[in-house]
């Protein structure tokens, strides 16, 4: 029995990070993709930077780790099936998303996949409710108040320098961008890696390997170097949605997109009292799409929107009923 359980800590150990790796894969485009497209970093140079910042900001802070080990479901009633499950869920939405290029949500993808197989174990009563709202509300007013932000951003800019040589500005603005992705991949880092600190921490507290929820520091240093080496290895087909498809960026639109998307996610990862996991992915997107409407509404290809908009609403379903299938199967096996 006892076999069995650590058997069972070290494989969510060992998923937790490949969803960090995978993450890390998937979510390359969010903070690098206006860089790329508007040609104002190499690829190569740009993948490099976000996945050295992804690391430094998954070291910031734990908050968002404990918000996920306590508030989606009952901690005292998680068991490391429970976990694995959650991470089959939540891993196989991310790739099937990654192979058709969809920026679908890891954050989304791992609360679906906690929910799924809590309820598969337990029933609706191991559901933290008042925890799930709180992160379901910030998932989905992230994104707007990304692009509400975006489009104040790139209006300000636009009254000042509007009437300057459109060459002269965006010229300016390509250091500007690549310090502002800078900054964008450091959030990214900062919120995202804390998802798999959160779960591996539940699962060394489920299996009575510590008492607390408080993050080890090896379990820090694992999920900050996985997603680092996720986001070196890059994830091409979504940075060509994010950078090209929604809306044609330019520096000055690229640099407006980063500060805006930066400012929310730190916003929720390190405010007093928030600590709340939110969706890069589509905080950027969203802010790419105010930015865009700022310089004219039909700008925006809102058709590729639409289809995001789908993935995106059916990310947490999708990601729950698998993770209640693999649970349901684990058992049967085990």
């Amino acid at each position: 029995m006892l076999d069995s359980i650590y058997i069972a800590l070290i494989a969510v150990i060992v998923l937790a990070l490949a969803f960090d790796f995978i993450n890390g894969f998937h979510d390359t485009a969010n903070a690098i993709a206006t860089c790329v497209s508007t040609r104002a970093m190499a690829p190569r140079a740009a993948v490099m930077m976000a996945a050295v910042l992804n690391f430094v900001g998954a070291l910031y802070s734990t908050g968002v780790a404990k918000t996920i080990a306590k508030d989606i479901v009952n901690p005292a009633e998680v068991t490391n099936y429970v976990m694995i499950a959650a991470l089959v869920g939540a891993i196989f939405w991310n790739i099937f998303t990654w192979y058709f290029g969809i920026p679908s949500s890891s954050s989304h993808a791992i609360i679906g996949g906690i929910i799924g197989a809590g309820v598969a174990k337990a029933g609706f009563d191991i559901l933290q409710i008042s925890g799930i709202l709180k992160i379901v509300a910030a998932l989905i007013f992230s994104p707007l108040i990304g692009m509400a932000l975006g489009y104040t951003i790139m209006t300000i800019l636009y009254w000042i320098f509007g009437d300057k040589p459109h060459g002269k500005v965006n010229r300016g603005f390509h250091r500007l961008q690549m310090l502002s992705a800078a900054l964008l991949s450091f959030n990214h880092g900062a919120n995202d890696a804390q998802k798999s600190m959160g779960i591996i921490t539940l699962a060394l507290v489920a299996a009575g390997v510590q008492p607390s929820l408080d993050v080890p520091l090896w379990v820090k240093l694992s999920c900050a170097f996985m997603m680092a080496l996720g986001t070196a290895m890059g994830g091409w087909r979504i940075i060509r949605t994010l950078g090209v498809k929604i809306f044609k960026l330019e520096p000055i639109n690229g640099f407006a997109e980063n500060l805006s998307s930066s400012l929310v996610i730190y916003t929720a990862t390190a405010f007093p009292g928030l600590h709340l996991p939110v969706s890069t992915t589509h905080i950027v997107s969203g802010s790419i799409m105010g930015v865009g409407a700022a310089k004219r509404f039909s700008a925006v290809r809102w058709g590729v929107a639409q289809q995001m908009l789908v993935a995106w609403i059916l990310t947490i379903p999708a990601s729950a009923i698998v993770a209640a299938l693999s649970y349901s199967l684990i058992i049967w096996l085990f």
